[in-house]
């Protein structure tokens, strides 16, 4: 487990840390994993995220609040999230790669099959984190 959050860590700090967040708020809503969607919405609102971003997320298609980058990357994790519906993905990944350099798409991938993992643990085991705590095990790690 301290490997898996390790790895975390790192692909999280990867990518810009508002894009992040988004990306884990919008996965943990497909997934309903009510512990990411506490742990990363407080983590969004420290990064700056807006109360109205994050409120409209569910909907980030019709709302006009979310830049090209933004939707693309919430395109690309709705695709991989729910892969197993049979869902085609090339219109995302042609969005993707768009607003995404290769070396991006690889770690935004990466970062969506982290937080996609999380849920399941969390789910699975039903886990619940204080954000606090995580954020504190977060810097351990990374020092």
């Amino acid at each position: 487990m301290k490997e898996w959050h390790r790895t975390s860590v790192l692909i999280n700090s990867s990518l810009e840390p508002g894009l992040s967040e988004l990306v884990k708020i919008r996965a943990s809503q497909i997934n309903g994993c009510a512990n990411c969607l506490n742990m990363h919405t407080v983590f969004a609102r420290e990064n700056g995220e807006t109360e109205q971003r994050i409120y409209l997320l569910s909907a980030w298609r019709e709302a006009p609040c979310y830049a090209d980058r933004e939707r693309a990357a919430l395109g690309w994790t709705e695709a991989l999230t729910r892969l197993s519906e049979g869902h085609t993905h090339e219109s995302a990944y042609e969005a993707l790669k768009a607003h995404f350099t290769e070396e991006e798409q690889v770690k935004l991938t990466l970062l969506i099959n982290i937080i996609n993992g999380w849920n399941r643990i969390a789910i699975g085991f039903s886990g619940w984190a204080d954000p606090a705590d995580v954020k504190a095990a977060a810097k351990a790690v990374a020092a």
